[in-house]
């Protein structure tokens, strides 16, 4: 759910980053010109990105540079890890690849799957620095359908994994499988529904403690 502002309700505040180091440490045709040259990162922020990537205004690279600045935020690697994930795909083929099962609005459950062991799949998508914790994120930010319900493609990670509880059917571990995943959207998808919230609100409310 956005406020009228387009902030994702749910999201307490930004994640701050130092942009001028983040543009001196990637390739030029990598960065996305939307992001607030302020450094105050929101979850809106990168899906304005991914909404110009489906529209083909933005391409692969800039829409995973979006993603990993919000990911990574202010620790110190990140820009050098973010490079290494550029540079294993320098014309953006890897990942177009892998996104092209939930660029389009009739994403399902089969479409997600294929879409993360794409990402997860060495021979696929799969490119240095971008495990699960991350390739989750732009599934996230790519497929997300605000207002629609259902299934829905979230972030896990190990702070969201931590957090959840059995029933969600996601181990500690961050090797987890597709299967996996969909266990932990469908359970998701449930909770919103019971709650009468947007299922990322459910992964916001994990965070938060909520």
């Amino acid at each position: 759910m956005q406020t009228a502002a387009g902030v994702v309700l749910g999201e307490s505040a930004p994640v701050t980053v130092r942009v001028d180091r983040w543009r001196a440490g990637l390739p030029p045709d990598a960065w996305p010109d939307s992001l607030p040259a302020s450094g105050e990162i929101w979850r809106h922020d990168v899906f304005a990105v991914a909404e110009a990537y489906r529209a083909g205004l933005a391409s692969a690279r800039q829409l995973l540079t979006a993603v990993l600045v919000w990911g990574y935020g202010p620790i110190g690697y990140g820009p050098w890890r973010a490079t290494r994930s550029l540079d294993a795909d320098p014309e953006g083929k890897r990942l177009a690849y892998a996104l092209e099962e939930v660029s389009t609005p009739e994403s399902d459950e089969a479409a997600l799957g294929a879409a993360y062991r794409r990402f997860a799949h060495r021979d696929h998508a799969r490119l240095p620095w971008l495990g699960p914790g991350l390739f989750t994120k732009v599934l996230y930010v790519v497929g997300y359908r605000r207002g629609v319900g259902g299934v829905q493609p979230l972030i896990l990670d190990r702070v969201v994994a931590g957090l959840l509880p059995a029933e969600a059917g996601v181990g500690r571990r961050d090797g987890w499988s597709s299967e996996v995943w969909l266990a932990y959207l469908r359970w998701a998808a449930e909770q919103a529904s019971i709650r009468g919230i947007e299922s990322d609100a459910v992964e916001m409310a994990l965070r938060s403690g909520r």
